[in-house]
Formats: C-alpha cells, structure tokens, sequence
C-alpha cells in the first residue's frame, strides 16, 4: 500500500532527516490523513491571493529560489529505510524520496502551488497534459466504464474517449450537449457512468460550461466531474464552483513561453494518492513523469501568471469588439451577445475578464488560411502555429488542425465550422499598432481589385478599435 501523504503541510527541503521511528507493535505506522481544504474555504477566494499564501520554498542554502532536485533516485542512510519506503510507511510527507517518478521534491512544490491556485486540497504535475488527462480517466473510470462528456472538445481528448479507450479499456464515452442540463442528466447510466467530463471554455468553439449546475448534476448521479481549465486559468475556478478535478495543460497559459510541455491535476489528496499508489496508480504505473527542471521552470512563472490573463483578456475584448463593429463573425464570450456571457460573467473571477480566446469565422477554409497567410506574412499580426497562451497571437483554421481528428459530422455537431479560426490573443505590442496589422491583412482579403468597397476603403483609412 502506497504511503498517505498529507499534501497541505509537509516540508519539501529544508527539512533535517530524522531517524524514522519504528512503530511498537499495535501502532499503525500510516501517515495522518490530510486536513480538508474544502471548496466552501475558497469559493471567494482570487486565485493570485491564494497562490501568494502557498509556502514559498527556499532553496537549499537559503535561495530565494528553490532548489532544483535533479535526481532520479534518492538514497537512504539505513537499509531499514528503504523496506519502510516500499511499505508505504515513510513517504515525502516526511522528507523521504524513493524515485522522481513517484515523487520529487521540486516536482511536489510545483504541486502544490497548482492546489492553491485552483483551491484544490492537493496536485500533481504531469509531463503533459494529455498524460493528466488520460491518468485521471484510467484511475477514476476503468476498464468497462462510462464517461459523459461534452460534444465539443480539443481534439486530441475526442479521440482519446471515442477511440483509444474503447480499443484499450473497453471505456465508452457518450457525448452531449452540455448546455442541456437534462441531456446530461439522461446520459449518466446508474451504476456504469463514472465521470462528467467538461472544458471550462470549449476548444475551439468557447461554450462556456455551467460548472455549478454540471457539479449538481454530478452530486446527484454519484458521478465525478472534471474539468479541462486550460483556456481559463485564473479566469475561473472550477473546483471552487464544485468540479472534482479539475485538469490542466500546463503547455499553454500557465507556462506562457511555448517552450515547455506539461500538464496538471489538481483535486482530492485521496485521488491523488490514489493515483500515485505503488500497486494500482495510475501516474505511478504509467509514469508520465514531469521533469524537476520544467517543474522549477513552470514554478517561476507562476507568480505572473495573473497580470498575463489581464492583459490576454483585455486585448481579446479589444479586438472582438472591434471586429464585431466591422460586422465579422466573431466569438468571444466578453461580447454581450454571446450565449454564455451572463454565465461566464457570473462565475467567474473578478478582474480577470473574459479569456484570452476568441473565434472569428470566415465561412470557408479558404478564406480563413488567406487571412491568416496575410496576419503572419504581410502585416505580422500574429502567427500560424496551434497551441495558446504565448505573448504573440497564434492563430490555426480548427477544421483542419486541432479539431481533425473529430469526424466532420462530430465537427459540424459540435458547431465548428470549416472557415473557424481559433485565436490565442497576444499582448505584445500596442493594441493601436496591432489593430492596424489585423485592419491592413483584412483588407487584403476583401479589397476588389477595380471598385474598391466602401467599407474596405474605410478600413484602410481608419482606425476601428474601440
């Protein structure tokens, strides 16, 4: 049995090792279990506040940085000590490391910077984010299972439940319409539905999800819910408005640089216990290990993660409202035309607006990838590339990249028109100065060659932003 680590108050360095005290007999050598940091403590919570409140790890000699534990194995001092390791009676709660792929000190201090900030009892940083994905489904559903799950979502978690898992696991997915409360409610399957499974914010077409009517609907049927936040870290909070477990792509917002892979989960101590186990847990069996290095990296950008969700937030209003005044097809949940902006309005956090992503349909696939050609080639508006959550825009036609893998009837289901871009709103640059790039390749797209439209003229002569 794998050790119960109390995830809220042990010390990762620092930390003078001492002889481990064997039990008598009759004394159960089982670590406490932790203290409940319930979602009622951090419902009102911001999130920058509580990630500020988290223990700041200094390094090993008093750095106001922390330490790097590079090691992939941990000595210990007697041959004892090891046999109590494996018995599941001595653990990290107590300074004790038998291998990084079941716990490393730097690794677990990045844990529990993501539990503060999304006010989950504890975490655990994965190597990506679809290994988070696919661990938290293995260990919560199993094999013969059920999951619900929304009809619309990154295409890479589609085709891991409508495929991979039927093959692997015989684990059978039903999708719907999460907006219809009563359809969710329908397609949970007493005694065979294990999970709910949402994004925050769905990729790419920006439903937002009722997380707190989705978590009733989960409390009543005896099913867990997870949510994807990726697109909306800091902008909501799902756990706090009732989510089990909420999942994360590290890759994006969170790290920011488009220069690192990883991902998160972040929810129960028991689960992630669980899910650590020497014998049945799905993270340590499977062992999508995050490495110490990115995991001090990731750990550095935290504490600025909050100022880059402003200032993604504050230019993608800026330019859906600007857009939309040019009367382009465009979905951002800011706009008080979009379906879920009371929604989004209500739960999410003060201050942190409404996203950094926004879609703006073209109709076809030919005339989004010219637009886009024209944003990255002509005016340097932003660049081609999938992912999101870096400082320039990047920009993809969903159709064909990030939602392929979903059948084009799943797509059409889903609302994911074949003209769809998805946009990851960048900060850099002056909104003035990178409205004129949108404004110049927009009309490159429009302009006819003998009669000029008028409405084309005015784009290349004024200034739209608002």
């Amino acid at each position: 049995m794998a050790e119960v680590i109390n995830f809220a108050n042990f010390s990762l360095s620092n930390a003078k090792k001492q002889a481990p005290k064997v039990a008598d007999e009759g004394e159960d050598n089982q670590s406490p279990m932790p203290l409940s940091l319930t979602t009622k403590r951090f419902r009102e919570v911001d999130p920058a506040a509580a990630l500020a409140s988290a223990r700041h790890e200094f390094g090993e000699h008093g750095g106001v940085n922390m330490s790097i534990e590079a090691s992939a194995t941990f000595t210990v001092m007697e041959a004892e000590t090891m046999r109590r390791l494996f018995a599941g009676e001595l653990g990290p709660d107590r300074d004790y490391f038998i291998y990084s792929r079941h716990f490393n000190p730097t690794v677990l201090n990045l844990g529990r910077q993501m539990a503060a900030l999304e006010g989950t009892e504890a975490a655990y940083c994965t190597a990506s984010g679809m290994s988070a994905i696919t661990a938290v489904l293995l260990q919560l559903v199993g094999a013969g299972g059920h999951i619900v799950a929304s009809q619309c979502l990154y295409g890479g978690t589609h085709a891991l439940m409508s495929r991979f898992l039927v093959r692997a696991c015989g684990i059978t997915t039903t999708f719907v319409n999460i907006d219809n409360i009563d359809e969710v409610r329908s397609a949970i399957r007493a005694g065979e539905t294990n999970v709910l499974y949402v994004e925050t914010m769905s990729n790419p077409t920006l439903v937002v999800a009722d997380i707190p009517a989705l978590a009733a609907v989960a409390r009543e049927k005896g099913v867990k819910l997870v949510v994807d936040n990726t697109f909306t870290p800091m902008v909501v909070s799902p756990a706090r408005l009732g989510a089990d477990v909420v999942v994360h792509s590290v890759s994006k917002f969170i790290s920011g640089g488009a220069d690192i892979i990883a991902g998160a989960i972040c929810g129960p101590a028991s689960l992630v216990n669980s899910m650590m186990d020497l014998q049945e847990g799905a993270l340590m069996l499977t062992g999508p290990t995050m490495n110490a290095k990115v995991a001090f990296e990731i750990s550095e950008r935290l504490p600025h993660l909050a100022l880059r969700m402003k200032e993604h937030s504050t230019c993608a209003m800026a330019y859906a409202t600007s857009m939309k005044r040019l009367g382009l097809k465009v979905i951002y949940p800011g706009l008080p035309d979009h379906p879920h902006h009371s929604l989004l309005s209500s739960i999410g956090n003060p201050e942190y607006g409404y996203g950094g992503m926004l879609c703006l349909d073209m109709g076809t696939e030919e005339r989004a990838n010219k637009l886009m050609q024209h944003l990255q080639n002509v005016t340097q508006f932003g660049l081609m590339a999938v992912s999101l959550g870096y400082y320039e825009t990047l920009m993809s036609c969903s159709g064909s990249s990030t939602s392929s893998e979903m059948p084009p009837e799943e797509r059409a289901k889903a609302g994911i028109s074949p003209g769809l871009i998805r946009m990851s709103v960048g900060y850099s640059g002056t909104l003035e100065q990178r409205w004129g790039q949108f404004e110049r390749a927009l009309a490159l797209v429009q302009q006819l060659p003998k009669n000029l439209n008028p409405e084309v003229f005015l784009i290349f002569n004024g200034s739209a932003l608002g």
